[in-house]
């Protein structure tokens, strides 16, 4: 499924932004707040874990999956949209782009069907 792959390379992204991340607190980059860089290098794992859990249990057909993911990427449209607008326009459009894709995806009829599935079906929950 599609839209399972698009929320899975979303997840290795911001896996790679916390690697990133982590190499510039060790390599010494300057921080406002040490704690705080640790807090948000957090957040990035943290968020990074939840996304790999949506697009595993979306490709499973978990009807809880959907909501999850669409949360997922209105919080990416939500830091892409000002990213695009504040002078990094590649970077904002790498954000937009696949967030776009994934809530178009999210609302077509196969997938609606796939993770709605009831009766003798496996799978949604």
């Amino acid at each position: 499924m599609v839209i399972s792959l698009v929320v899975l390379l979303e997840a290795l992204a911001l896996l790679a932004a916390a690697g990133l991340y982590t190499f510039q607190l060790v390599t010494g980059a300057p921080v406002a707040s040490f704690w705080g860089a640790v807090f948000t290098l957090g957040l990035l794992l943290v968020f990074s874990a939840w996304l790999f859990a949506v697009g595993h249990f979306l490709f499973r057909g978990y009807r809880w999956t959907r909501a999850a993911a669409l949360v997922a990427q209105l919080f990416v449209l939500t830091i892409g949209i000002p990213t695009m607008t504040g002078g990094l326009p590649l970077a904002g459009l790498a954000m937009i782009v696949p967030a776009l894709a994934a809530i178009v995806f999210l609302f077509e009829k196969k997938v609606l069907a796939f993770a709605s599935r009831t009766g003798g079906s496996s799978g949604a929950l």
